[in-house]
């Protein structure tokens, strides 16, 4: 996997994002340092085939016939080879998909000082319970959705406010420090902006632990 970084190279807080070809970092990169003045590294692994890559178990198409793999489980193996300095605190984030994985690899791993999922698809089949079998490994955890997101046509995708109400109280019921946020507007709106509100929110509640 290819990965690009940004930021403060020296810095203690290092955050990690899956990005694909139409991530916007440099809009992002500035929207973060917009919301926090703490130093931070960010490394941007890119994905060669999101649903594949990001997909925690196979299940079918929900929009196209593009169906999701079991690739995540390899992904998080590439993703933890990037934490092996353990004097720094990571923090795995990323929008859609991404965010999706991000949750995912927290079930998975301590590793993570915390989690930045903006508008994840907590949606796809089987996640929200899946969760409730499991217990959250990371202590702090931004959840965000767009207004407009539960209005979807498709009905897998419709599903989403209600999946990510369930999963903001099953965080909560295990003892995570989460917060949801609601933005403006569908699942295509300033993602960039999104996962820099994310990725600050954590920075800065971490850092008051």
């Amino acid at each position: 996997m290819k990965s690009y970084e940004y930021g403060d190279s020296k810095a203690n807080t290092v955050l990690i994002q899956m990005v694909d070809e139409h991530s916007q970092m440099e809009s992002e990169l500035a929207a973060i340092k917009a919301h926090t003045r703490e130093p931070f590294r960010l490394i941007a692994v890119e994905v060669g085939h999101w649903n594949t890559g990001l997909s925690p178990w196979e299940a079918p198409p929900v929009f196209g016939s593009d169906a999701f793999g079991s690739g995540a489980e390899q992904t998080l193996t590439e993703v933890l080879k990037l934490t092996a300095d353990r004097q720094k605190t990571y923090i795995l984030g990323g929008y859609s998909l991404a965010g999706l994985f991000a949750l995912w690899a927290a079930y998975q791993t301590d590793v993570f000082a915390g989690v930045a999922a903006a508008s994840p698809s907590v949606w796809f089949p089987g996640f929200v319970d899946d969760m409730k079998g499991h217990q959250f490994q990371s202590p702090i955890v931004y959840l965000s959705l767009g207004d407009q997101e539960e209005k979807a046509r498709n009905p897998v995708l419709a599903t989403v406010g209600e999946c990510i109400r369930e999963a903001e109280r099953l965080l909560r019921g295990q003892g995570v420090d989460c917060t949801l946020k609601w933005n403006q507007g569908n699942h295509f709106r300033d993602a960039d902006l999104r996962t820099a509100r994310a990725f600050a929110w954590v920075m800065e509640r971490q850092n008051r632990l």
